[in-house]
């Protein structure tokens, strides 16, 4: 079954983006009213087939015509199915004045590093600064956190197979440190002082702001003024740990990306929160640990790559030793046993994830010394903002069509 990967790109907001989307916009409205009227006066239930034949939008490509209607027969399915377990789900009647507009790869050329999206004979194309590969779909929508438009293309590739060889890392989820990688030689530690500290303001600034809001009258300007300030300071910090895991993760995969890694074993901890009473602070941290968003991460950019990704329990992979393969509990980030073996504790999760997985003993003989990655701002990152200018030949017919000429 193929995997679908999206990039999302921002592309600014101009004469000739909001032309289409509200052209997109009218042609789904035409088609929402024609089935609903249809259906009212004739008890008829058109096809989808027939309401391409139907309507087309003299604005756009026919295959992004074609795409529009068929975004409203898909609303209309999730409905149907949708209504069989919610009885009060409400089926697609709202009008649009702006649309997402559809390219499919019929109406998509890429040369010389620009991409030309058709809008149909008569019209000027989209040109897009593009540096990467001709994507398969693309779908321009409004961004309203940005307050722009932004294309979100989509790139389909063959699911990768599991292969079970020695180009296997595993890595070691954790509190204080988010991520541990080994792969047989090398173990890197990704610090996670900043996240930690990130996740301890948010939780001061959400008490300091919820103590002011329970003090102001209800329904007051006042509260509802402090309430907007809470929810768009935390959404600030929201923001920036989503910045800090993002960075970690992509350099975390391009690093497994040089080394040639074909499989990541990740340690699965989804079950740590069951049955924990380790104190206050201790239970806070646990429960507020986002172990899932860094593993979903972790997951999608490993498929990006072509490296595969599995789940394996870690029971016991923190105490067991390398050397000697006895037991110990460790004390703070330090191991030691008593045959005299000793590194970081995470070191020791990790290399002995993948052990379990490969079902061997490993060789502590050929592990380098731990290495850690400290997160900076000009990490690895896959965000990226383009600009679209608008062209010569557009601003002059626009011109014209105003000045009546």
């Amino acid at each position: 079954m193929p995997q679908y990967i999206v990039r999302q790109v921002k592309i600014g907001k101009t004469s000739q983006l909001d032309e289409l989307a509200l052209a997109a916009g009218e042609l789904y409205s035409r088609t929402l009213v024609s089935f609903w009227r249809t259906v009212r006066k004739k008890d008829v239930w058109l096809s989808g087939y027939s309401m391409e034949k139907w309507h087309i939008s003299d604005k756009l490509h026919a295959h992004t015509s074609d795409a529009i209607t068929q975004s409203f027969y898909a609303s209309l399915k999730s409905w149907r199915s949708r209504r069989k377990v919610d009885s009060n789900s409400k089926p697609p009647r709202r009008r649009r004045w702006f649309y997402k507009v559809i390219w499919k790869q019929s109406a998509i050329k890429l040369k010389n590093g620009k991409l030309r999206l058709s809008n149909g004979k008569g019209n000027l194309p989209l040109i897009v600064d593009w540096n990467w590969q001709k994507p398969s779909l693309l779908e321009m929508g409004w961004n309203r956190n940005s307050q722009c438009y932004e294309l979100r293309a989509c790139y389909s590739q063959p699911s990768v197979e599991s292969i079970k060889s020695n180009n296997v890392a595993a890595v070691d989820l954790g509190e204080i440190h988010p991520m541990v990688i080994a792969d047989g030689i090398n173990t890197d530690i990704y610090n996670g002082r900043l996240l930690r500290s990130k996740r301890q303001y948010q939780n001061k600034l959400k008490a300091q702001l919820s103590n002011l809001v329970d003090k102001k009258k209800r329904g007051s300007k006042r509260r509802k003024k402090l309430i907007k300030s809470k929810q768009q300071q935390l959404a600030k910090i929201n923001n920036q740990i989503k910045d800090i895991e993002h960075k970690l993760t992509s350099k975390a995969v391009s690093v497994l990306k040089e080394r040639s890694i074909q499989t990541l074993v990740i340690g699965d901890v989804r079950d740590i929160r069951k049955n924990i009473n380790y104190g206050k602070k201790a239970n806070q941290k646990l429960h507020q640990w986002n172990f899932g968003s860094i593993r979903q991460k972790l997951e999608y950019k490993c498929a990006k790559v072509g490296i595969q990704t599995e789940l394996i329990t870690e029971e016991y992979t923190s105490q067991m030793c390398l050397s000697c393969r006895k037991k110990n509990k460790p004390r703070n980030r330090n191991y030691r046993c008593s045959c005299g073996f000793k590194t970081h504790r995470d070191s020791v999760g990790s290399n002995n994830i993948r052990a379990k997985y490969l079902g061997e003993v490993p060789v502590v003989g050929l592990m380098a010394k731990p290495s850690g990655t400290r997160w900076h701002p000009h990490l690895q990152c896959n965000s990226t903002s383009l600009r679209v200018e608008e062209s010569p030949e557009f601003l002059e017919r626009r011109s014209d069509a105003i000045h009546g000429e």
